[in-house]
């Protein structure tokens, strides 16, 4: 017997089985969709118009994603652009403006030319917002609302069929109701279904997708088996993760239990989770003789995107174990040294990895080594496809109101070290030492004057992407702490990192901290907004529940909840303002 309260009604209802049960919960759902019809709000982003239940129950509006709605929208063009091209079909980015005439070398705004040579090929062309039947598939998994997909449907050409699927009966009716009212029916089709049930059932090569795109609220990987094998061969998965405290390192165990992974507890965890993630979306699609390509990859606020290209082929399958890595981190220092867990000699001979490439002892501070992994250990980009979305985005700025940011770290991405994973965290070596940090130009000058190379990583402003070895960086900073004021008061304690390191002479050639002209990064030259502060309550939170004159507001409590905890770490200046900072921001 189940016991249901329907709080509507105020009544109860004994059921004699759990199916009259899940079926009425199924209907309550419905019918409180129904008679809410008119008690939605709507949001305008890009080319779509949503609508939302006022009181934001079951399904709401992420405005501080549009960063990550932009950012696919651009990628999936990218990638349609190459698709539509192997069949001879041009894609046009930007409206028909008039559907009776063909403008080849229409401009965003409409104007442009037709010729005699132009009206040939108009059958050749396709448009935004027009249904191609050669074109690409779409499955957005996790749809909610359905704005990404009334946005696919509004803004990309050479798409012939959008699925905006959701396993909630609400979300389902307002996703109806969103197809209705931006008149995108031809395109886009709702469902109301398991994810993992759909793409399982869609996974031959007659009903598999294009594109698969999985935004969830917390970790990804339950999807990853089904995503795999759905995707057609060549087509590209998007995958979102949040669950950054456990792809940090702060939960190992739960870490293993999703991803197969051993992390480590490092400030650098903006590359680690994208390795974690790509790392487990490989052995996925291993286990159905399929390899992955990263496409882009990116950490950023408060979660993790990749878009990776799905390959069929078993031989080239068998690669993938070697693009697989181990690492061993210092438990002190923070030294780090990488390990291929599988090498090969010939195409098809492989061997185990020979190691470990450290003793279980730091040479540096004495401390031990933690074994981490395994990681994936190719580059997490395909930089012409990177290039490809920067000219997409530099030709049209005004479709995506993030442009700018958009560019701004796409153009770090281009000037990462591509064969080099993981990076150093500046604060983190001094704080080893217990001295302030060095200024970045001295360190990265002092990597350059070595003969080394260095770069940024796009998530953090501190980071040291270098080839150059744990021996050469702390002699680096052995000199720049040499260079210091001495102003210790107190001697440092015996069995410290910093004692056993700073008590070592400087070994390495070239250790010269002089400042080099090339040191700066060339989006720092022109000036990019490389990494923004954000705004205030930007970070992951429960649901909104307040719509005040259409301003999407967060409950009392949770407001409360983030002014005390938002900057904690920083200035009693910043704790001043942050009180009177308007609540204007609402998250997943």
């Amino acid at each position: 017997m189940h016991l249901v309260s329907n709080l509507s009604k105020g009544t109860k209802v004994l059921f004699r089985t759990r199916k009259f049960h899940n079926q009425y919960i199924r209907s309550c759902c419905k019918m409180d969709v129904d008679n809410s019809c008119e008690k939605f709000d709507t949001v305008k982003e890009g080319k779509a118009e949503i609508v939302i239940p006022k009181d934001q129950q079951g399904v709401f509006y992420n405005h501080v994603q549009e960063f990550n709605r932009d950012l696919t929208l651009a990628t999936i063009s990218e990638f349609s652009k190459g698709f539509l091209e192997k069949k001879n079909i041009h894609m046009a980015e930007f409206e028909r403006k008039d559907p009776s005439v063909i403008h080849v070398n229409q401009t965003e705004d409409g104007s442009g030319e037709t010729s005699d040579t132009d009206n040939e090929k108009m059958t050749n062309y396709v448009y935004q917002g027009e249904k191609c039947e050669e074109g690409i598939t779409i499955l957005e998994a996790l749809a909610a609302s359905g704005l990404r997909s009334m946005r696919f449907a509004k803004e990309l050409s050479g798409v012939k069929k959008i699925i905006a699927n959701d396993i909630s009966t609400p979300a389902y009716g307002v996703i109806n109701k969103n197809i209705k009212h931006n008149e995108v029916e031809d395109l886009v089709e709702a469902r109301n279904a398991d994810a993992v049930l759909l793409m399982h059932q869609n996974c031959d090569k007659d009903r598999g997708f294009n594109v698969i795109d999985i935004d969830p609220f917390g970790s990804a990987s339950v999807f990853l088996d089904a995503a795999v094998k759905s995707v057609l061969f060549g087509g590209i998965l998007c995958v979102t993760c949040t669950d950054m405290a456990i792809l940090a390192g702060k939960y190992p165990e739960t870490c293993w239990m999703k991803y197969q992974c051993t992390p480590a507890v490092t400030k650098a965890h903006g590359e680690q989770a994208l390795r974690i993630l790509l790392g487990a979306i490989s052995s996925a699609a291993a286990r159905h003789s399929r390899y992955i390509e990263p496409l882009l990859s990116v950490s950023v606020d408060f979660y993790v995107r990749v878009f990776v290209r799905v390959h069929y082929g078993p031989a080239k399958t068998k690669l993938a174990s070697c693009k697989q890595i181990q690492m061993y981190r210092c438990s002190g220092c923070s030294s780090f040294y990488c390990q291929n867990i599988i090498g090969s000699s010939k195409p098809d001979a492989f061997h185990p990895g020979i190691g470990p490439p450290v003793g279980p002892i730091c040479e540096h501070c004495g401390h031990k080594h933690r074994v981490c992994g395994p990681f994936w250990g190719e580059p997490l980009h395909n930089l012409d496809f990177v290039k490809g979305i920067i000219s997409l985005v530099q030709r049209f700025p005004n479709r995506f109101k993030t442009a700018e940011r958009i560019l701004s770290i796409l153009t770090m991405i281009t000037e990462e070290l591509p064969d080099v994973p993981f990076y150093y965290v500046n604060d983190e070596l001094s704080k080893v030492l217990r001295v302030s940090a060095p200024s970045m130009k001295i360190v990265r000058s002092a990597i350059l004057n070595a003969g080394y190379r260095v770069s940024s990583f796009h998530s953090s402003a501190a980071s040291i992407k270098t080839d150059a070895p744990p021996l050469v960086i702390w002699d680096i900073m052995r000199k720049f702490v040499a260079s210091l004021p001495q102003t210790r008061k107190k001697p440092l304690p015996d069995g410290t990192p910093a004692k056993a390191i700073l008590s070592k002479p400087i070994t390495s050639p070239n250790i010269d901290l002089t400042e080099r002209k090339d040191w700066e990064a060339q989006s720092k030259v022109k000036g990019m907004v490389r990494f923004p502060e954000m705004p205030p309550n930007w970070g992951p939170k429960a649901r909104a529940k307040i719509i005040v004159d259409g301003t999407i507001k967060m409950d009392e409590s949770l407001q409360e909840k983030s002014r005390r905890f938002q900057g904690k770490r920083k200035s009693q200046r910043n704790k001043n303002s942050s009180k009177v900072a308007k609540v204007d921001v609402v998250d997943t």
